[in-house]
């Protein structure tokens, strides 16, 4: 049984929410964000990414950062960029990527849920990042980037959505990035409930995207608890900004690996040892993404190839060993090119699939020496990991099209 409900939202005006909507702060780095808030002044990244205020030699962790961040927020609501809604509602968020639609909820989850696993990870989180947004929410008293939340459809909740999306949005515009997104308001009583109930029926919530944050809200929340001893539960900390999607309208793109150098083998050596678990098809120029289950592309010197796991490594019947992201992990990043940990092993890169397999040849043409593109991880496999109660490995899942910041805000 999940807890989903309305709140009250603070959100800007028609006339400039696609100047202040942004993408999130974790998708810029530091040199990315000051010349994205240089292009524009009301982007949200300018509170959410505090530190492009100051000099270079000023953290992006000082506190003084998250207190310019507060600074900041505050005077938008003042100058009246915001608005403050009157009542708690539901809001339904349409995102358009190359003429593909996903709708959403806009609403709050429960901590609750969070922490007796009715919301369900996938990955670990790390502490400094977690930090980081729990300075940010904490002292700002708002959750300003909603987390990427994921449910297997519900029929009540479909038919709402349809209902309210042949109604006039209250935001539709296109951003920089040529992603169309259209928002409508959903406040009829009778809906409200609906929403809400359909959500208590449901058995599982599933973090899509979004770990470091919702880590960040419970921890704050619990952080406002203690602090408030006589807290009741309806208390906004209690809650965290989420935006949710049915299983069966997202796209989950590839997250394409390069390294470095091959570990000191020779070409020759180098494909011999991965022939051990892989069949090598010689693809040549053209650029090569895998079409099913347990291949890969590989790009070395020029070609590409396709690699096709063999059956002796595909014999798994473990929801994270099954995985295309552990089989290259398994039985080539880490045997023969000696990647212990991809979350710290300098020697390897990770590359959105938003970014093309062209990418993936201009790495290994600047400053890498091998490549390989993946099969993207569908829903249902981070479900099944989920449900076991397992961890993806690290970089498994690129969401498309990113929810942006700043649209939506939730007061604590």
């Amino acid at each position: 049984m999940a807890t989903v409900k309305p709140f009250l939202c603070i959100r800007p005006r028609v006339d400039v929410v696609d100047r202040v909507a942004a993408l999130p702060y974790d998708v810029y780095n530091r040199k990315e964000a000051e010349q994205e808030v240089m292009r524009e002044p009301l982007s949200f990244l300018r509170v959410d990414r505090a530190e492009t205020e100051f000099s270079e030699d000023v953290d992006t962790y000082d506190p003084r950062v998250y207190i310019k961040a507060k600074e900041l927020l505050q005077k938008m609501i003042s100058d009246g960029i915001y608005i403050k809604e009157a009542k708690e509602y539901y809001y339904v968020y349409e995102l358009i990527m190359e003429g593909r639609s996903q709708t959403g909820l806009v609403a709050c989850a429960s901590i609750d849920d969070y922490l007796n696993n009715t919301i369900k990870k996938h990955e670990n989180t790390r502490e400094d990042k977690e930090i980081d947004r729990i300075n940010h929410v904490d002292i700002c008293n708002t959750q300003t980037g909603p987390i990427f939340l994921a449910y297997r459809a519900h029929k009540m909740i479909t038919e709402i959505v349809s209902e309210v999306k042949k109604e006039k949005p209250i935001y539709s515009f296109t951003a920089v990035d040529g992603i169309e997104h259209n928002i409508w308001i959903v406040s009829e009583e009778d809906r409200l409930a609906g929403i809400r109930t359909s959500f208590a029926e449901t058995d599982s919530i599933y973090i899509a995207d979004g770990h470091h944050r919702a880590a960040s809200a419970v921890k704050v929340g619990l952080r406002r608890r203690k602090e408030n001893p006589g807290y009741t539960g309806k208390e906004d900390f209690n809650y965290f900004l989420s935006v949710l999607f049915p299983h069966d309208q997202l796209m989950i793109m590839p997250y394409n690996r390069t390294v470095r150098d091959l570990n000191g083998y020779s070409i020759k050596e180098f494909v011999s040892k991965i022939g051990c678990c892989f069949d090598i098809e010689k693809i040549g120029k053209e650029p090569f993404a895998p079409i099913c289950k347990a291949s890969f592309g590989m790009y070395l010197e020029g070609c590409w190839y396709c690699l096709t796991s063999k059956e002796k490594i595909r014999l798994e019947k473990d929801p994270v060993a099954e995985l295309d992201v552990s089989l290259l992990q398994d039985y080539l990043l880490k045997p023969v090119l000696g990647i212990d940990d991809p979350r710290t092993d300098k020697r390897i890169d990770f590359i959105g699939g938003i970014r093309g397999l062209k990418e993936l040849e201009r790495r290994v043409a600047e400053d890498m020496k091998v490549a390989f593109s993946m099969y993207p991880t569908s829903i249902e496999e981070l479900f099944m990991v989920s449900d076991a109660g397992k961890l993806m490995p690290p970089k498994s899942t690129w969401f498309e099209p990113k929810l942006r910041s700043g649209i939506f805000l939730h007061s604590l």
